[in-house]
Parts: C-alpha cells; sequence; structure tokens
C-alpha cells in the first residue's frame, strides 16, 4: 500500500527531538502563553520576512482573527465584501461569512487552479474592502498587477497561506523584501496572512495550530489581544475577543520542524518531477510550473499536494485504489454547492465546478521513498480510459 501521506513516518524522521521538545515543555510545567511561543513566533517570522507572528489555534482563526480585526480598527463594517476564489476550501469563505462580511466569489485560471488575478478588478464595487488570495496545493498566487489593483481601489490583501508554507515569489519589479532581497516568501506578501499548522501540512504541527504574519503593527497587537479574549491584560478586556492560542506544545513541535522546512519542500518538489517526467497517461493533466525554470528550482510551488486532472476522475481513483495507492480529492463539492451556503446553490461556476469534478490527489511527502513514486506511476501508466 502506497499512503496518501504517511504523518508516523514524517513524525519519526524528526524523532529524538520531538520527544525532547515535548518533554521540556511537560518539565518546564508552563503550558499556554510561554517561552516556546514566543520563541516559535520570532522564528517563523524571521523565516517569513515579516514583522510579527502571532500563534492562534488553527488557520481557520487566523484569517477569521485578521478580518475581525479590521472590524474593530474601523477599516471594514459589517456587509463589506471581500473579493475570494470560487475554487478553494470552504475555510477560506468561512472566516469572511463568520465576520458578517460578504464574500464576492471568482473563478479560477485553470491552468493554476488559483484566483484568476485578471478577474479580480471587474468585481470590485464600493462596497470591497479586501482581496483575499489563497495559495492552493502550496503554489504561489501573487502578480505586480494585483498590488497595483489594491492600491488603485484602496484594498487590502489577505493571504490564506494555510497551504504553502516555504514557497516564494519574485518581485519582477525590483523592490527588496524585508530581508534584502527580491525574493518574497508567501505570508509576507500581502497585509496579513492566515497560516496553518495542521498535521498533514508541509510544516505540521501534532494537532492544530496556526499563525497571523504582518508587517503591521496596529493589526499585530489587535489580533494578539483579540486571540486572547479581548485582553492584553490580564482580565482587562478591550475587545469582545476569542480564546484561539497557540499551546507551548504545538511551539515546540513547529521549532523543531522549522530548520527543515526549506529541504523538505525540496524533496516534495524532487518528486513532484519525477512524476511529470515518468507519467505518461493518456488524458491526465499535471500540474504546471510558475515560472520558467525546472521544477526543482521553481520555489513558487511546493507540492503540499500534486493535483492532477482527469475526465474519468472517479474511474481512475478506483483504479489506485484497487491497486494499493491512496489519493484523496482536493475537493469533491465547491463552496457555492455545499449545504452551509444553501443560498448559492443556484449559482453556477462552471471552471470551478469542473475542476472539482476531475481533481485528483496524488501521493507526495518528504519522506517518500524512490519505489513508491515509481509504483504510483506504473499504476496509472495502466490505466484505460473508456473514451
Amino acid at each position: 500500500m502506497v499512503k496518501f501521506l504517511d504523518i508516523q513516518k514524517i513524525t519519526d524522521s524528526f524523532e529524538p527531538r520531538l520527544i525532547e521538545a515535548v518533554q521540556r515543555v511537560v518539565r518546564n510545567g508552563w503550558y499556554l502563553l510561554g517561552e516556546e511561543v514566543a520563541a516559535f513566533e520570532k522564528e517563523y517570522a524571521s523565516y517569513i520576512g515579516v514583522k510579527h507572528c502571532i500563534g492562534v489555534a488553527n488557520g481557520l482563526d487566523a484569517l477569521r482573527l485578521i478580518m475581525k480585526a479590521w472590524l474593530e480598527m474601523g477599516l471594514m463594517k459589517e456587509g463589506d465584501e471581500v473579493i475570494v476564489p470560487a475554487n478553494t476550501y470552504i475555510a477560506s469563505i468561512l472566516a469572511v461569512t463568520d465576520n458578517r462580511l460578504r464574500p464576492v466569489l471568482v473563478e479560477p485560471d485553470m491552468t493554476t487552479y488559483n484566483l484568476d488575478l485578471a478577474k479580480v478588478e471587474e468585481h470590485i464595487t464600493p462596497r470591497t474592502r479586501a482581496i483575499m488570495v489563497v495559495h492552493l496545493y502550496g503554489r504561489v498566487c501573487w502578480s505586480e498587477e494585483l498590488e497595483q489593483i489594491a492600491a488603485r481601489h484602496n484594498l487590502k490583501i489577505i493571504e490564506d497561506n494555510a497551504q504553502a508554507a516555504g514557497a516564494e515569489w519574485v518581485d519582477a519589479g525590483g523592490r527588496p523584501a524585508v530581508s534584502g532581497h527580491m525574493v518574497r516568501k508567501t505570508g509576507s506578501l500581502g497585509d496579513a496572512a492566515g497560516n496553518s499548522f495542521y498535521p498533514g501540512k508541509n510544516l505540521g504541527a501534532l494537532g492544530d495550530g496556526g499563525a497571523v504574519t504582518t508587517n503591521d503593527d496596529e493589526l499585530a497587537r489587535v489580533v494578539r489581544a483579540l486571540a486572547n479574549y479581548g485582553s492584553t491584560k490580564k482580565y482587562v478586556n478591550d475587545y469582545q475577543g476569542l480564546n484561539s492560542r497557540l499551546d507551548e506544545i504545538q511551539a515546540a513541535v513547529l521549532r523543531v520542524k522549522l530548520p527543515r522546512l526549506d529541504e523538505d519542500n525540496r524533496r516534495r518538489r524532487h518528486i513532484a518531477r519525477q512524476y511529470h517526467n515518468l507519467i505518461s497517461t493518456p488524458g491526465i493533466i499535471l500540474p504546471v510550473a510558475t515560472g520558467t525554470e525546472s521544477i526543482e528550482e521553481d520555489h513558487g510551488h511546493v507540492y503540499h499536494l500534486f493535483v492532477i486532472r482527469h475526465y474519468e476522475r472517479d474511474r481512475l481513483q478506483q483504479h489506485l485504489t484497487e491497486n494499493g495507492v491512496q489519493t484523496l480529492i482536493h475537493y469533491p463539492i465547491p463552496p457555492h454547492k455545499q449545504r452551509a451556503y444553501s443560498h448559492w446553490n443556484t449559482m453556477t461556476f462552471p471552471l470551478t465546478e469542473q475542476i472539482h469534478r476531475e481533481v485528483l490527489s496524488l501521493p507526495v511527502s518528504q519522506v517518500m521513498e524512490e519505489e513508491e513514486y515509481r509504483r504510483v506511476v506504473e499504476i496509472l501508466n495502466n490505466f484505460r480510459s473508456n473514451a
């Protein structure tokens, strides 16, 4: 059996340092808002290239808190609009509606599956306050034109960076990033970013975890307070906040894993290149690189997922399953067809719906062995279409 993602094997690859990190926290006797969280926040902010990192309970909360903070700061009000991809995991949209803001769904680019940035401006209205980009599957979604659109219309840009930790965007305009280079990491591109450390992510904790990253001092201050019951001083509450905090054990785990993130992402790109070189199944559409570099040199994609498309997706998945290869569908039902948003169910987004009918995620991870990906390829290439 080729597992879709062998989390236990990934965990084992960090031993004995993970056990040592957890024991350090347990023996210290301080489990929330302590030294491990403070240290991780500093280390992750430095890695991303931002001034502030605020650890929170999960990636959804990170996105929720960004917009909640802007509401508190008077930069948004209930009923304002946020442009979001129609093709995304539902959490991106839940964060908007949870704040009583209105999502405006925009179709994807069929080459990248990310938000089609060329379609953004036509959806801007006097009520638009922000654009949310999702670096879906680990592929950066950004452009200089997007920055210009946001500046022209005085809009905030939110990054949903749940799937792309470590991905990079090269600023062709020559503007230096915080680090002094023209390369910027996802999580530092927009006004603020929501990051997820769910166990299956490229940088995963041993439970839920997330973070807000930003260069905005005031936003960081308000987000930190909102995530701690709206309090900056114990028993003094300035806002109607939440309880959303990264705990000390998860922070200690993430501190062990962070230094290896770039290496792990390189391994994922290596496997992606092998898939590209070896898969020859008729009808399969492979993911494309973000630039002209080879896949292994293309830091704009960290292959959190290796997503293919096929017009007989369900038959293909059955074929793989019957031959011992685990796959997943990211995602089978688009947000606008979910019962949670039943008032959208009559809406039609043809490109999004086609993607959700055809995509299939193949196994990929930093601990995947050569014999495993070659087995996946062999079984794929033995598939015969009915067409």
